[in-house]
């Protein structure tokens, strides 16, 4: 896969996978929706977005319909069969009424066919998630990290009847990385939001810290990842939200 520039906070807009097998096509999207407004990823197959889904979470995927191997419309079911939900916008050549009912009968929330105008596509997308329920963006308050569960309210890791007490500085990086597990957090806005001095290397300092008490190999961190050139995710499973 190859991934766009990340200039932006992932965090601050709304992030979108490009799945299609021709790489023209593939790159004009992803170039045109990094330019208004959104944050691309590409993938030229369904594979490739499944293995890509394991480490980011999308807020909308582009699917081409016809490509080698799982097509878009056999993606988009296997997500609702994983009870995935992320809203999928089906593209394709074939504009035919029961290759559109086809696709939405799958799961699919829109249907483009090929040619388009990139600006449909925008408008497409940003009508999609103005429908997309908010309470994904309700405050995360719990969650479970590998053996850890950390509560925002408790400046502690706790497992069983271990607990691993947290300074100020780790209790704030854990609460804004745990708000998008499986995004990248760029180092600004861990900065920003973290009241801590924009250096690179007092973040990577601190974030090193706080991986030694989350890993069990912080030199083989799981859970605390880096992503060259773009910040830090966050591996963690949601259990409560306020």
């Amino acid at each position: 896969m190859k991934k766009e520039a990340l200039k932006q906070d992932f965090t601050d807009v709304p992030n979108v996978l490009v799945i299609d097998d021709d790489e023209r096509i593939r790159d004009l999207v992803a170039r045109y929706l990094n330019e208004h407004g959104y944050l691309a990823l590409k993938a030229e197959s369904a594979e490739e977005a499944l293995e890509v889904m394991e480490s980011f979470i999308f807020d909308i995927l582009v699917v081409d319909v016809m490509m080698p191997g799982k097509s878009g419309v056999e993606l988009t079911e296997l997500l609702r069969e994983k009870q995935n939900t992320v809203p999928v916008l089906l593209l394709t050549a074939m504009g035919e009424v029961e290759d559109r009912i086809t696709g939405l009968s799958a799961g699919a929330d829109d249907y483009l066919p090929k040619p388009f105008d990139p600006r449909e596509l925008v408008l497409r997308l940003d009508a999609i998630l103005k429908r997309v329920p908010k309470d994904k963006h309700e405050q995360v308050a719990r969650v479970q990290i590998g053996r850890w569960m950390f509560d925002i309210d408790h400046p502690e890791l706790v497992a069983d009847d271990e607990r691993v007490q947290l300074t100020n500085v780790e209790v704030n990086l854990l609460t804004v990385l745990c708000q998008t597990p499986g995004e990248v957090v760029s180092r600004d806005a861990l900065s920003d939001k973290c009241d801590l001095d924009p250096n690179k290397r007092t973040i990577d300092v601190q974030v090193t810290r706080l991986r030694r008490k989350v890993e069990e190999n912080s030199n083989h961190p799981r859970y605390l990842q880096t992503v060259r050139g773009q910040g830090y995710l966050l591996r963690a499973e949601i259990l409560e939200r306020r």
